[in-house]
């Protein structure tokens, strides 16, 4: 009798590249890595090695410099004449064609971009069918412009009869060019097809959101994996799919909340990240909506993070981006019971920094100045929630009033569950 013997799947295995500029130090690049590596574990890979160069800018031709780039080829080389195969090198900033062609050419393995990674997680993440319109109109806006370099293999074959190569003689593009452009029609009138449904699809939704009567909008706006979708579910008692992971939520989810009697609408939107590709924002633009018609922006921050304050900026950016900068926010600081402190020595006369000070003295610097427009909560501890439960609902009656003085909330029975 023959036995089946089944493996496990064997992780691939991926290289991080990244640049220590005048514009970012060392520390900041390792912490831009250390994001990296945990958007390569989300998509599946596990991180063997991480390369760095200190430049002044990043090469036009190959990124990282001729020295560097035969260094990583070197390691690769060296794993597999161990038997141990490297699956991919990710590059931590968005490459242009020539510098994927000119790194391909040397390295000989597969090379994805920050960009492309994004995109993939995306890909993987998208469950409804408006999710996966979004996705897949960003990857053939990221493919668009790089489809050149995927048929220079076929450019120089012969074209056709006749020796001059001038501009005007007729059969002199070979099937490369050919090629390229065929799949340039494909893609674009793919992408046509896909804004036609996306624009469906906000047409619905803008009907949807009319439709819910005359409540306060409030959305969780925030860095990826702060904790809002679990903040939804302990605010809505509801379920919404929370990980430990980037980019768990990627459709945006709406939910009733009641405070005491007061109703309003409570919406968990997709998470923001330093470099979040543009195509990504446009294409995504019926679920952020949900952002840009809300009366309340509630900004979730994971005060437990190193580089929080960085990642508020990236959030404000953002927002700021889609034109929501002016609108009622409040700031959560999310996670305390996970914040951490490296206490000072006694004889250190050196001023503090963030990194040593305790929770309490960190609540007196900058954040005591926005009174109640900054609470701190552990959302899977349950710590404080009643404070912002309380904090939620002085801000949602008094938005109320504000919006509809001659509505009583009282006595309104909307039924709103839904996922977009």
């Amino acid at each position: 009798m023959k036995e089946f013997v089944i493996t496990e799947a064997k992780a691939e295995t991926a290289i991080l590249v990244a640049l220590i500029t005048p514009l970012q130090n060392e520390r900041r690049t390792n912490e831009y890595l250390d994001e990296l590596e945990f958007l390569a574990t989300t998509a599946g890979a596990v991180t063997i090695k991480r390369f760095t160069q200190r430049v002044a800018g990043p090469s036009q031709v190959s990124y990282v410099g001729k020295g560097k780039l035969d260094e990583i080829r070197a390691f690769i080389q060296a794993e597999e004449d161990a038997e141990r195969e490297v699956g991919m090198v990710i590059f931590d900033d968005e490459l242009s064609a020539k510098q994927l062609r000119n790194i391909e050419q040397v390295l000989r393995v597969k090379i994805l971009d920050r960009t492309s990674l994004i995109l993939d997680i995306f890909a993987m993440r998208a469950q409804t069918a408006n999710a996966k319109t979004q996705v897949e109109l960003a990857q053939y806006r990221y493919m668009l412009p790089r489809l050149h370099r995927l048929w220079t293999h076929l450019e120089r074959q012969g074209g056709g009869s006749g020796s001059g190569g001038g501009k005007g003689s007729v059969g002199l593009r070979g099937p490369g060019e050919t090629q390229l452009e065929m799949d340039r029609r494909i893609i674009l009138n793919r992408m046509s097809l896909l804004k036609q449904r996306l624009a469906d699809i906000d047409r619905q939704k803008t009907t949807q959101r009319s439709n819910r009567g005359r409540l306060i909008r409030v959305a969780l706006v925030g860095y990826t994996n702060v904790g809002k979708s679990t903040l939804m579910n302990l605010l809505s008692k509801s379920e919404v799919f929370a990980e430990n992971k980037l980019f768990a939520t990627l459709d945006t989810t709406v939910r009733k909340v009641i405070i005491e009697n007061l109703p309003f609408l409570l919406s968990d939107t997709v998470g923001f990240i330093r470099k979040l590709p543009t195509d990504l924002i446009e294409s995504f633009k019926s679920t952020l909506d949900e952002v840009r018609e809300a009366d309340l922006l509630v900004h979730v921050v994971d005060i437990s993070h190193p580089d929080f304050e960085e990642q508020i900026k990236v959030v404000n950016k953002t927002l700021a981006d889609l034109g929501c900068a002016d609108k009622p926010q409040m700031i959560l600081f999310n996670k305390i019971d996970a914040y951490t402190f490296v206490p000072k020595d006694e004889d250190d006369l050196t001023p503090a920094t963030r990194e040593n000070m305790s929770l309490p003295d960190l609540m007196k610097t900058w954040m005591a100045k926005m009174n109640g427009d900054c609470l701190f909560i552990s959302a899977r501890e349950r710590e404080n929630i009643d404070e912002l439960k309380r904090a939620l609902y002085d801000k949602v009656r008094e938005l109320h009033v504000q919006k509809y003085p001659y509505n009583d909330f009282l006595y309104q029975n909307y039924d709103v569950d839904e996922k977009l």
